[in-house]
């Protein structure tokens, strides 16, 4: 196996069980003579448990993935041409997005046998704004060796709404929904600028539709995945219940059981202690009727003798 497979084998494992896998295909390289491969492997990180369910998402959730991919690269190409009410707008979808994200990452560390706790769960989050502000991060991310949990930078408005693009000094504020920095100079453009503006707008405006488009899909795969997630959690909670009235009804059975045994014993030492008595009554009826017999016999001899 070469370096990739293996970390990807690795930081697929959950953290506890990743240093002895580690330590095994280290050796094992080192056993077939790549002593340069031993070396990088022994390099590998053990991921934190956040980094961990970081990398189960992406592992679980590749359509979820791609999406957030998507949204995260026409949110930092429009950035900067957006307004206010824009950046709300995504920001809120960014926000509902990496929680639903963030949530279905705990499932999957839960349904791996490694339930994680709401701390870990707002670690993965931030690293999801992360991903969505940086594309180092989100390249990072994508690979699925993350090693410990991602930080989003400040000022990007997936991080915070405070996040909204800077004004060059003593600009007029936006008005209207129009970009900061446009003032009525407009008006004095050339033809050719203004058709390079044109053709800027159109740009940012389809690029702003794909970022939107990619967040109302990424949600509406977010959504599913938490309707599969409660289904499941409901199937759990039945299946919980079934298995305490089984116990119950099984702890009956044992009980009854149990007596059952119990009162089997009992008549069986009944029966062993009547066919005891049986057995000596026998014995002296037998003893009797020989007795008796012979006392006839007796009485026969001397009736004989008297005539």
């Amino acid at each position: 196996m070469d370096l990739e497979s293996i970390a990807d084998e690795l930081y697929g494992l959950p953290p506890t069980d990743f240093i002895g896998a580690r330590t095994r295909h280290a050796a094992a390289a080192r056993t077939a003579g790549d002593r340069d491969l031993a070396g990088k492997i022994g390099a590998l990180r053990r991921p934190t448990l956040s980094a961990w369910a970081s990398n189960l998402l992406v592992r679980g959730e590749p359509d979820a993935v791609v999406g957030l991919l998507r949204l995260g690269e026409g949110l930092r190409e429009a950035h900067q041409e957006l307004d206010r009410k824009q950046l709300r707008e995504l920001s809120g979808q960014q926000h509902r997005l990496t929680a639903a994200l963030a949530r279905q990452a705990r499932q999957l560390a839960a349904d791996a046998g490694h339930p994680v706790s709401e701390e870990v769960q707002r670690e993965v989050e931030l690293t999801l704004h992360a991903v969505l502000a940086d594309p180092q991060a989100a390249q990072e991310w994508a690979v699925g060796h993350l090693v410990k949990p991602l930080t989003p930078p400040v000022g990007f408005p997936a991080a915070a709404v405070s996040g909204t693009p800077q004004r060059a000094a003593g600009s007029p504020s936006p008005r209207s929904g129009r970009p900061a920095g446009r003032d009525d100079r407009d008006t004095a453009k050339s033809p050719d600028r203004s058709a390079k503006d044109q053709r800027r707008e159109a740009e940012r405006m389809k690029k702003l539709t794909q970022a939107r488009q990619a967040a109302e899909t990424a949600g509406q795969q977010a959504h599913q995945r938490e309707d599969e997630l409660r289904q499941a959690e409901s199937e759990r909670d039945q299946a919980e219940r079934q298995l305490h009235e089984a116990e119950e009804r099984a702890t009956a059975l044992a009980q009854e059981v149990k007596a059952a045994q119990e009162h089997q014993r009992e008549a069986r030492s009944a029966l062993d202690q009547a066919r005891h008595r049986a057995t000596d009554a026998a014995r002296t009826a037998r003893t009797a009727r020989g007795g008796a017999q012979a006392a006839h016999a007796r009485a026969e001899r001397l009736e004989a003798d008297e005539k």
